[in-house]
C-alpha cells in the first residue's frame, strides 16, 4: 500500500507515452506522427529507452562509415597490393612492398639516394613549408589579433577585411596571385615602372617557395586571427586595470599576463595550422604546379600525381604514401586532443 501511494503517474516512467503522437492541429503532421509512433514505440519496448538514442544516430553513423571508414579500408587494401589493375580483386598481394619501396633510401637526408626520390622531396618541401608557414601564420595572426583588440578607428571594418580571404576558394586565391606574380604580371609591371628589373617569381625555386608560403598565410590568417581575438576578449579586463594601477609597462603586461592566458588558444592555432600545412595541395598546385622542377612539390601533390596524372599510374604506391601521411595527421590530431584536454583540466 505504501509503495503504491508513493508512485505518482507524473513521475513514473512511461516509454510509450513519450512517443505519443503530437502533430498539433496540422492533420498531415498528425497522420505522420501516428504512423511513426507504432513502430518506434514497439522498437523502444524491444531494446529499451536507454538504447533509443543510438537508433537516431544510426543513419549518420552509416553515412559516416560509408564515406570515411570504407575509403580508408579500401586505401589500405590498395597499399598492400601491386600492379596496374584498378579493381582490388585483380591486384596481387605484395604485403609491405610498397612501404619498403617508399622508405628504401641510402640516406634519408639526401633524397637523391632514395628509390622514390620525388616522395622524399615532397616530404622535405612539406616540412620546410609547414615550419615557416606555421611560424609566420601564428606570429602575424597574434599581432593582428592584438591590434584588432585595441580601441582603434574602423575596428569592425578591419576585422572584416582580414577575414575576407578565408571566404575565397583556394583555387581563386591561387589564380589571383598567379595573375599578380607571373612574368608579365601586376607586380613585375610595378617594379619595371619604378625602374627595376623583371623578376621570375614563380620560375626561381627560392622565390616560388617564398610566394607559396606568403599566399597561404595571406589566405588563411583571418581564421586564426579570429580564434586568437576571441581568446583575447575572454581575458578579464580587471587584470589589465590592476596592472595599469601598478604602472606596469605594456610589454611586461603582454609577456606576463596576456601571453600565458592566451596560451590555450595559441596551442589550438598552432596544431590546426600545422595540420592544414601538412595537407596543403590546391593553392600550391594551381600557383606553381609543384615547380620549378620539384622545388614546391608537396606530399599530397605527389600522391595525386602518382595515382592519377602520371603516365604510369601506381595506385598502390600512392595509397601507401597516403597511409603514411594519414598516420602523421592522426598523431597531430592526438596532440591537439591532448592539449585540449589539458586546457579543460
Amino acid at each position: 500500500m505504501t509503495l503504491t501511494s508513493k508512485t505518482s503517474p507524473a513521475t513514473s516512467p512511461a516509454p510509450a507515452a513519450s512517443l505519443a503522437p503530437s502533430g498539433g492541429t496540422n492533420p498531415v503532421l498528425k497522420l505522420v506522427t501516428r504512423v511513426l509512433d507504432w513502430p518506434m514505440a514497439g522498437l523502444q519496448r524491444l531494446i529499451g529507452e536507454r538504447r533509443m538514442p543510438y537508433v537516431f544516430l544510426l543513419p549518420n553513423l552509416v553515412f559516416f562509415g560509408l564515406f570515411v571508414f570504407v575509403p580508408i579500408a579500401i586505401n589500405f587494401v590498395y597499399s598492400v597490393t601491386g600492379g596496374p589493375a584498378l579493381f582490388p580483386s585483380e591486384r596481387p598481394y605484395v604485403g609491405a612492398g610498397q612501404y619498403s619501396y617508399l622508405f628504401d633510401c641510402g640516406s634519408y637526408v639526401d633524397p637523391n639516394t632514395c628509390r622514390e626520390d620525388h616522395f622524399w622531396r615532397g616530404v622535405y618541401n612539406t616540412l620546410f613549408f609547414s615550419f615557416f608557414q606555421v611560424v609566420a601564420m601564428v606570429g602575424l595572426s597574434l599581432l593582428t589579433a592584438v591590434v584588432l583588440n585595441m580601441k582603434i578607428r574602423g575596428r569592425g571594418f578591419f576585422r572584416a577585411v582580414y577575414f575576407f580571404p578565408v571566404l575565397l576558394s583556394p583555387v581563386v586565391v591561387a589564380l589571383i596571385w598567379k595573375w599578380i606574380l607571373q612574368r608579365d604580371g601586376l607586380l613585375n609591371a610595378a617594379i619595371m615602372g619604378l625602374g627595376g628589373d623583371r623578376t621570375l617569381f614563380l620560375a626561381e625555386p627560392g622565390w616560388a617557395m617564398f610566394w607559396v608560403i606568403f599566399v597561404s598565410v595571406w589566405a588563411h590568417m583571418g581564421f586564426y586571427t579570429l580564434i586568437l581575438l576571441a581568446g583575447l576578449q575572454a581575458i578579464p579586463t580587471d587584470i589589465y586595470e590592476a596592472a595599469e594601477m601598478d604602472a606596469t609597462p605594456r610589454w611586461r603586461v603582454f609577456w606576463r599576463l596576456t601571453l600565458p592566458l592566451l596560451w590555450p588558444n595559441l596551442i589550438v592555432v598552432i596544431v590546426l595550422s600545422l595540420i592544414r600545412a601538412v595537407q596543403t595541395f590546391d593553392e600550391v598546385f594551381v600557383l606553381t604546379g609543384g615547380g620549378p622542377g620539384t622545388s614546391t612539390l608537396m606530399v599530397v601533390q605527389y600522391i595525386y600525381e602518382t595515382a592519377f596524372s602520371n603516365q604510369v599510374q601506381n595506385f598502390g604506391l600512392a595509397a601507401a604514401a597516403s597511409v603514411v601521411l594519414g598516420i602523421v595527421l592522426f598523431a597531430l590530431t592526438l596532440a591537439q586532443l591532448a592539449f585540449t584536454q589539458r586546457k579543460s583540466s
